[in-house]
């Protein structure tokens, strides 16, 4: 089959259940990109969720990394597409179902149980992202005090960033 159209395939069917965007699908996107195809490598992987979250622009970069990787620009125009238009498509067409709803107590339960799920899926993502990255004790530190402070405090996390990159441009991380 050709790349462009398993690229097709692969994240129409994510984007269907992409509930909340892509941060949800994304173990999924992993083990579709890494683990099934080889498209990426694990580290390769986690480079492009960071560029992906560095750029301005939608969290789905991701998708057009990827795309762009197997397949040139048509494979990153068909990545974005295919995560795009159906999970669009569908949206539009449940909101307004969604609305007629309004007061009715299963919307209520259905949003109660999509939450947590929701909240496991990006706990999973951010698993998956930490594995790839270079670790080592400063490392872990880091991202245990950045986590703590995030948690804790009103710190903004672009200064946490900042701080973080500097120790990696000195060396020590």
């Amino acid at each position: 089959m050709s790349p462009l159209v398993t690229i097709a395939l692969r994240f129409v069917v994510l984007s269907l259940v992409a509930v909340g965007g892509v941060t949800s699908v994304l173990p999924e996107v992993h083990r579709v990109a890494v683990d099934v195809h080889h498209w990426v490598t694990d580290a390769e992987f986690t480079q492009m969720f960071v560029i992906a979250r560095a750029a301005p622009g939608p969290n789905m970069l991701l998708v057009t990394l990827i795309g762009w990787h197997v397949a040139g620009l048509p494979g990153a125009l068909v990545a974005t597409a295919a995560m795009c238009v159906p999970s669009c498509t569908l949206s539009y067409f449940a909101a307004h179902a969604w609305q007629r709803f309004r007061g009715a107590p299963w919307r209520r339960a259905v949003e109660a149980g999509l939450a947590p799920i929701t909240v496991g899926l990006v706990l999973a993502t951010g698993w998956l992202v930490a594995r790839g990255a270079p670790g080592g004790w400063v490392a872990y530190s880091i991202t245990a005090v950045t986590t703590a402070l995030v948690l804790f405090t009103r710190i903004n996390p672009f200064w946490l960033f900042l701080a973080a990159g500097a120790l990696g441009l000195l060396g020590l991380v």
